[in-house]
């Protein structure tokens, strides 16, 4: 399972610009099934998403293609988290036992 961090860059003003695109970058990873959560980092600083069941590789490749990524509109960094507990609504999470 991975955690990607999306910090706004100097280049934010450009979010605009590129916002429907990045839209349509995330419901293609929910539709994929790559994308379990996506959401704002509070206070304003960027986005995060929970992402599982492909490669870092993969969620490397996947990630260089967010329009906000490609754009400089964001820094991205993907922490890999190998989950040991999880409340049973989570379990997919874990990834194969």
């Amino acid at each position: 399972m991975f955690i990607v961090l999306l910090r706004f860059s100097a280049n934010r003003s450009r979010a605009g610009a590129l916002m429907e695109a990045h839209k349509d970058w995330l419901q293609r990873g929910f539709a994929d099934g790559v994308f379990a959560l996506a959401g704002s980092l509070l206070p304003g600083i960027g986005g995060g998403i929970v992402a599982h069941g492909l490669s870092r590789a993969e969620l490397e490749t996947r990630v260089a293609e967010d329009p906000f990524v490609a754009g400089d509109v964001v820094q991205a960094e993907i922490l890999e988290l190998a989950p040991s507990k999880t409340d049973t609504r989570l379990d997919f999470l874990r990834g194969p036992a």
